[in-house]
Order: structure tokens, then C-alpha cells, then sequence
């Protein structure tokens, strides 16, 4: 692995995201394309209340780097939903997006905002104003040029509310953005918003071309056109998406001329293609193979802390057993959490103690759900719940061994007498399966991660609010608890720090005890890289940085 300085040098020069550990989830997903800065100290994500306006520190340039001709070939586990920013709910979709895209704004090794496509800005005493100065001299991949009246645009595109944007929740705030002038934009907002910063660093607030903008006002453009070190070349579903570089990016230019995302569900198999040179790097191997991998010379495993949550969705709408909190606490002690760990997925993960990660500002242990299935039996048949049988939807090749412990957990439920219907598809078809307001549900529970874009409790709760149903979000357990959006209310826009912390970890425990989900586990994002490439590394909200990869 490349050492900490020189992976500094990296995240921040190079746009990555963060170090350390979302669609779903992400997570928030922030740009890991990079400006052709490196700033040199991380710009504030809000005042304290009563503060004075607060600039992002100015950039230095950083060094140009030799550029070459060859090809980056990515094995990931998933074809993507959409290709365009808006739309994607996923970090391993906004990875490839951000080849191409950029926001103002993107998170840092220390997960704080440093200046992208804005290379400063102020905010408000009040917490209600944010003035960006645009960074100038660039252009969009079709030549048009970036400006303030370009990023009006594109976050029109975004709150407009006939355009289907999964990952909207934190703009819901936005009251209107202006254009001041060609190189200043101003965004008010209805209320304070302290991780507002942090949020603008999202993939799906990338700024894409007025021409798109115009064209696209309600639909999906699936040729992203931003401004970014890449342009879309092509895509075959269900194969490969393949970049190209742009050669009049305005920043650093990347070395490979043009990378592919080789689409491959089956992890032995992406791993095969790395042993066989047929790949340059891949997500999420076979974790039983890690050790092994770990003793291979030609390969480098990096086993990165994540922010990612795993968890089984029930469905608190659908007819039947699934209404009752008893039911969900007893399909929570029913599952070995630590068993299958240990045997699935062989330590890549640590057990929930609370309906976040502990990376996330407002994380407090809520409680624990040991493996206890007299426990389970014995809350069943209190509820006079027998011959339950649910419906249950997994992904393959999404998460760390998603599909292996999907059966294990319905091995788990049926081991307390219930009987358990596991189904699959391919991550387009099972979005659409699962991303769907109740009277459309077709799921009893589903598996599903959650990664928050930026290190704030706001993007993991945004899961718990009646707001973010399908088809508006992401919240697809259908649940909602009126203490529970109360408390996140006030938390979402108090600036006080300490009083905003102790809101989330009330709503916290309240969301532990209704139990919407069965809580799994964190995982850890596993990357495996050939040793020829170096400048390859991890991200805070699990994504890679790949861009500035080169040949070692």
C-alpha cells in the first residue's frame, strides 16, 4: 500500500473522498475526481451559531503528472442503475460517475469539505446563506462553459419534483439559488442546516452541463456530461461502462487514456480475472480468499474500515406480522450476527450497536440484539405468530459475501419456525423491486447497505423519516415514528453541536426498540490491486480512489 503521505497527497489532491469508511449507501457520496488543487486546510461545513462568515482556505497548485495511453481495467460487482448523477443510489455506481463529474465542493482524508469545483465560500451568521466563489476557466465536456448560471441550472435539475432523485433528502432545505454573477452562486436555505457543506459534496449534486440540464429536465441522461478528468465513451448493460480521458480537463489529467468497469456479479470470478492479469483492480473478493491474496506477491489487499451498514429491511406496511415491533425484535434475536460473521464472512465486518456506524457525528450504542432464539420462539408465541412465512429479497455481488449470508440469516428464521422465501436478481432489477412506496411492495424484508455520503447521523437517519419513502428516497422499510421525526427535526437544523448530538442518539434508541430493520452488521470494503498499478486507495464512505492510479 502507498504510505500515508503520499496517500494524503492522494485523497486530497486527487479529490478522494475519505479515508476510513450509503444505495443506498453512501454514504453522500462525495467526488473522488480531483481539482487540480490541493488545498491546504479543510474549509468549515457551518458556523457555530452567531459566527461570522467562514471562507475555504485558498489552494496551491499541485504538480502536473505524466499521462500515458493504456487502459485501467476495474472489476466491480454491479451493473449500474443509471449513469447519471442524479439518479444513482449506490458507492459503487458514484465511483464510476465521478470519473466524469464534479461537485463544488468534496470531502477530504479527515471526511471535511475541501474546495472543488467552488474554490471557496462563506456562510451566513445565521447558517442559512452559502456564498460560493466558482473556480474559473473551465468548460463541460461538450465545450460549454462552467459558470454560476451552469450550476443554477443543474440544482434545478435537482429539486425539481418531477425528477426521480433518490439521494435528495439534505437539498430539501434549499429555498432558491441564485446566480449573483458569472463566478458567485448563493444558495438560501428555509432553516440552518450544519452538514450542508458536507452534504454539496454528494455525486448526485455533481454539476452537469446546462445543455444537459435543459434537455433532461424530468429524465436520466445516461452519457453524464460534467466537467470531470473523464468522458463517457460507452456502455454495454450487463457488461462494461468504458471511459475515456478528457484531454482538455482543467485540472491535473489522470495517466490510463481510457479505464474500463468490467461489470462481473460473481466475486471468484474477479478475482480470477486479477490472478490472470485480465484486470487491474477489483472490488469486494472472495473474503474466505483474503489471507491467501494477502501472501500473493502480485497483488496488494487493502481491508478498509467503512461507514457502511448492513441490514435486513422489514417492511413495517405489509399486511401481517411485519406491523408488530415484538415480531421485528424477535426476527432480531433469531439471527447470529457474530456466527456469521465469523463463518460468512470470515471478520470482514463488525456487529451494529446502533442504527448507524460509529464514524458518524451523533453515533451513540443504542442497544444489542445478542443471538437468542428461545428469546425469538418465545416473543413469537406471545404474538401468536406461527406458520409465518415471509418473502424475502437479497442482492448478489453487492455487499461482502451479500448472498451467502442472506441464506444463512433465512436459515437463522427458519430455525424459529418461520418460513422464509429468498429470492435474487441483478442489482438494476432488485432496485426496483425494493425501491417502491408500500401498495407496490412486494418484499416482507430485504437486505440492503447504507453508506452516508458525508460523517454526519443526518445522511444515516434520513432511513427512519416518513419524507423519504420510496419513490421520494430510500427508506424502504416504509417505517416512520413521530418522536422519531420530532427528535430528527430538531436535530437537522439545531447548531448547537452537543444538544444536536444527544437528539440523534435519543431517536437512536427509539429506532433500536421499533427494530424496522433486523441490524446486521458494519463491513469493511475489501480492494485488491495488481502490484504493477500503485496510487490506489480507500475511502471513508466506501468508495476507491482509482483515478490517479498509475503503473507502479
Amino acid at each position: 500500500m502507498i504510505d500515508r503521505r503520499a496517500f494524503l497527497k492522494l485523497t486530497l489532491g486527487a479529490g478522494g473522498v475519505m479515508l476510513l469508511a450509503a444505495c443506498t449507501s453512501t454514504p453522500a457520496a462525495a467526488p473522488t475526481t480531483a481539482p487540480a488543487v490541493a488545498p491546504q486546510a479543510a474549509a468549515t461545513s457551518g458556523p457555530a451559531t452567531g459566527a461570522a462568515p467562514t471562507t475555504a482556505a485558498a489552494p496551491t497548485t499541485a504538480p502536473a503528472t505524466q499521462v500515458g495511453t493504456a487502459t485501467m481495467r476495474i472489476a466491480i460487482g454491479i451493473d449500474p442503475d443509471t449513469l447519471d448523477p442524479v439518479g444513482q443510489t449506490t458507492t459503487t455506481v458514484q465511483n464510476i460517475v465521478d470519473y466524469m463529474v464534479e461537485s463544488l465542493v468534496f470531502l477530504g482524508q479527515d471526511g471535511k469539505p475541501q474546495p472543488g469545483l467552488a474554490e471557496s465560500w462563506q456562510v451566513s451568521p445565521d447558517g442559512k446563506s452559502y456564498t460560493f466563489k466558482l473556480r474559473q476557466g473551465v468548460a463541460f465536456h461538450d465545450g460549454a462553459p462552467f459558470n454560476a448560471d451552469a450550476v443554477k441550472q443543474s440544482f434545478e435539475r435537482v429539486l425539481n419534483k418531477d425528477m426521480k432523485v433518490p439521494l435528495r433528502s439534505p437539498m430539501e432545505r434549499v429555498d432558491q439559488v441564485t446566480a449573483v454573477d458569472a463566478s458567485t452562486v448563493r444558495f438560501d436555505l428555509k432553516a440552518p442546516f450544519p452538514p450542508f457543506i458536507a452534504a454539496m459534496a454528494g455525486t448526485q449534486y455533481a454539476i452537469v452541463s446546462p445543455n444537459v440540464a435543459k434537455s433532461f429536465p424530468t429524465s436520466y441522461n445516461e452519457q453524464p456530461v460534467g466537467t470531470g478528468p473523464y468522458l463517457f465513451k460507452s456502455r454495454t448493460k450487463g457488461s462494461e461502462v468504458v471511459l475515456e480521458r478528457n484531454e482538455k480537463y482543467w485540472g491535473r489529467k489522470p495517466y490510463y487514456q481510457t479505464v474500463q468497469f468490467r461489470v462481473v456479479p460473481e466475486a471468484a470470478t474477479r478475482e480470477s480475472l486479477l490472478l490472470a492479469n485480465q484486470a487491474e483492480m477489483i472490488i469486494l473478493p472472495p473474503v474466505s480468499d483474503i489471507p491467501k491474496l494477502q501472501q500473493n506477491s502480485q497483488v496488494k489487499v487493502l481491508l478498509a474500515p467503512s461507514n457502511r451498514t448492513i441490514f435486513v429491511a422489514i417492511d413495517v406496511t405489509r399486511p401481517g406480522p411485519t406491523q408488530d415491533a415484538k415480531f421485528r425484535q424477535a426476527l432480531n434475536y433469531a439471527v447470529d450476527k457474530e456466527g456469521i460473521i465469523k463463518s460468512v464472512l470470515f471478520g470482514a465486518a463488525d456487529p451494529m450497536d446502533a442504527p448507524m456506524s460509529s464514524m458518524l457525528f451523533g453515533y451513540c450504542k443504542a442497544g444489542a440484539y445478542p443471538y437468542d432464539p428461545n428469546k425469538a420462539k418465545q416473543l413469537l408465541q406471545e404474538g401468536g405468530y406461527s406458520n409465518v412465512a415471509l418473502k424475502m429479497g437479497y442482492p448478489t455481488g453487492r455487499y461482502v459475501q451479500d448472498a451467502q449470508a442472506a441464506q444463512a440469516i433465512a436459515g437463522n428464521l427458519r430455525d424459529v419456525g418461520i418460513n422464509v422465501d429468498p429470492q435474487t436478481s441483478d442489482w438494476p432489477s432488485y432496485l426496483a423491486q425494493i425501491n417502491v412506496p408500500p401498495d407496490k411492495s412486494t418484499f416482507d424484508i430485504h437486505m440492503l447497505g447504507w453508506a452516508p455520503g458525508f460523517l454526519d447521523a443526518f445522511q444515516a437517519m434520513v432511513q427512519f423519516k416518513k419524507s423519504a419513502w420510496p419513490p421520494a428516497g430510500l427508506a424502504t422499510s416504509h417505517y416512520s415514528n413521530p418522536q422519531v421525526e420530532d427528535l430528527l427535526s430538531k436535530a437537522d437544523q439545531n447548531q448547537n453541536e452537543q444538544e444536536r448530538a444527544q437528539q440523534y442518539c435519543e431517536a437512536s434508541k427509539l429506532i433500536w426498540n421499533d427494530a424496522p430493520w433486523i441490524f446486521l452488521w458494519v463491513q469493511k470494503f475489501p480492494i485488491v490491486h495488481s502490484v504493477k498499478v500503485k496510487n490506489i486507495g480507500s475511502l471513508a464512505i466506501e468508495k476507491f480512489s482509482a483515478i490517479y492510479a498509475e503503473p507502479a
